[in-house]
């Protein structure tokens, strides 16, 4: 398994094991801090906003455009917002950090 490091609500960093093939939602969502990702990673809810650490959002594609419409309407959007749902954890993302955004 490869590392993701999580920054919790509470602002505590955790590591975790990354699941290789999923998206990074599936692994937050298993956690006691992680996300709610209700819609199941459809990209339509946002409850599995993240932000991505600035070392690590130009080693991401691009968001595609419904993500990006969900985004903006986010109160809590900043330039590292991601929905988790839309990043698969891949080998190469081994060591990726993300905090949980607050809930909207």
């Amino acid at each position: 398994m490869a590392l993701l490091k999580v920054v919790d609500r509470e602002g505590i960093e955790h590591a975790v094991d990354g699941k290789v093939g999923l998206k990074v939602m599936e692994t937050l969502r298993d956690l006691d801090y992680g996300v709610a990702a209700i819609c199941g990673g459809m990209c339509s809810c946002a409850t599995c906003h993240v932000y991505v650490d600035p070392d690590w959002r130009d080693r991401l594609p691009a968001p595609m455009a419904d993500e990006r419409e969900l985004l903006s309407d986010l109160a809590h959007y900043d330039d590292g917002s991601r929905l988790s749902c839309q990043i698969e954890f891949t080998p190469q993302l081994d060591g990726l950090r993300v905090t949980i955004a607050p809930d909207e």
